[in-house]
């Protein structure tokens, strides 16, 4: 884990605000995230997401077309999902979607798939919410046939059999680094054990310290399974300042629009200044300056024994200009603080 750690970014094309305060049009959120893209490669980084919603707040729909755009303008970055909803998908789709981006990318794409903790592409797509884990369950099995082998004999539930079904592009080298997206119950950790997947941890509250008990679960599905265990990874938010000061401060009003949006759809109570604080202090938010970030990123590393950390740095309408201060700092600053912290 030490000297394997990657780093990364992800973005759910939060729509940020322009220079006069007020919205930006998807469309330019699209294009300055494609440049954020491009920033990331340059800084050194190991990994860029960007997640599937369909909503009026995130840009991103069709994130494979994002990820495409990205390939072109880089060389060395890795590019997938964060996540791709395979519930409301076709398998068969999403996997020829991604198999062209590792084609256009010289084999850098990733596909984190996962069952949404949005649900608007459910009835978008004409899928019923009280089939949710038997849609994912289903087109999950599909999917992990289809990365593992040339020619698909499948019968599930949720669509008719293939027999001898060959899907094209072929991947180039290898197969698709396909990870399983793991929101908090240990169905899900013992269902990405059960099909040899990677597991990415998605700990967006609390201290990070109490998903130990599922990376201990996904190894001992492993070890009853006879396998070698599967790379683990966490995706959490935060923002990045040349000060702690500064960072809280750019970030907190930007972060608690977003907060607040979501949460009155779900219940949640108006976010408090001191809970931010307390999140930043004690849980799984990583703000602050570059060491900071740093230190908790390699704690958070040493605790869960991760092979990859993803910051995700966008938030609400935080705009585009400190979106790409922030990816500066944690590629030229963080990163290497953190690899050496580790090594």
């Amino acid at each position: 884990m030490a000297q394997s750690l990657e780093l990364g970014l992800d973005t759910f094309g939060d729509v940020t605000r322009g220079s006069d305060r007020n919205p930006e049009t998807t469309a330019q959120v699209i294009r300055d995230l494609v440049d954020q893209a491009v920033l990331a490669d340059a800084v050194g980084l190991d990994f860029f997401g960007v997640g599937e919603h369909h909503r009026a707040d995130f840009a991103v729909s069709a994130p494979e077309v994002v990820l495409a755009a990205i390939a072109a303008r880089t060389r060395r970055i890795r590019l997938g999902s964060a996540v791709t909803v395979l519930s409301s998908d076709d398998p068969i789709r999403v996997f020829q979607r991604f198999a062209t981006l590792d084609a256009l990318s010289n084999g850098r794409a990733e596909v984190i798939l996962g069952r949404g903790s949005f649900t608007e592409s459910f009835p978008l797509f004409g899928f019923a919410l009280d089939r949710y884990e038997t849609l994912f369950d289903d087109k999950l099995d599909l999917f992990s046939a289809l990365i593992s082998r040339d020619r698909i004999d499948w019968q599930g539930h949720t669509r008719p059999p293939l027999a001898g079904q060959e899907v094209f592009p072929k991947i180039e080298n290898g197969r698709l680094k396909t990870w399983i997206g793991v929101g908090g119950s240990p169905e899900s950790v013992v269902r990405a054990a059960r099909y040899d997947l990677p597991m990415m941890l998605a700990i967006i509250g609390g201290d990070p310290a109490r998903f130990r008990s599922y990376v201990d679960l996904y190894a001992r599905a492993f070890a009853q399974l006879e396998q070698a265990v599967q790379p683990i990874g966490v995706h959490s938010p935060g923002h990045v300042g040349e000060s702690d000061e500064t960072a809280r401060e750019e970030f907190w009003p930007d972060y608690k629009a977003m907060h607040d949006r979501i949460g009155a759809g779900r219940g949640w109570p108006p976010l408090a200044r001191a809970a931010f604080d307390q999140e930043i202090a004690r849980g799984s938010l990583y703000v602050g300056s570059p060491e900071t970030v740093a230190k908790k990123i390699a704690t958070t590393a040493r605790t869960l024994g991760l092979a990859r950390f993803d910051l995700k740095y966008s938030a609400g309408p935080l705009p585009h200009d400190r979106l790409m201060s922030c990816i500066g700092l944690y590629g030229e600053k963080v990163a290497p603080m953190v690899r050496d912290m580790l090594a």
